[in-house]
């Protein structure tokens, strides 16, 4: 996951809608089963869906009161404390 890509959906959803990002996500997912992918298709495809699917989680930290870059902050901590494991 990288933050940069992160904070700037973030910008995104507050331009426009969340609902834009589920939509951008339930097509990704969709063209994930295409049989004639590559390997190095999927990686892209299931890196741009772990951005989209984090910053949906930020996204709902700064809805629940946490401020962006706080929320930006736990998220990676949390992200970065499961790959440790």
């Amino acid at each position: 996951m990288r933050l940069p890509i992160i904070k700037h959906v973030l910008g995104f959803i507050e331009a426009n809608d969340e609902d834009w990002v589920n939509e951008a996500i339930e097509l990704l997912e969709n063209m994930t089963e295409i049989p004639s992918l590559k390997d190095e298709e999927l990686e892209v495809m299931g890196e741009l869906l772990s951005n989209l699917y984090g910053t949906l989680e930020v996204n709902q930290m700064i809805k629940g009161g946490m401020d962006k870059k706080e929320a930006m902050n736990a998220f990676m901590k949390r992200v970065t404390g499961s790959i440790d494991k």
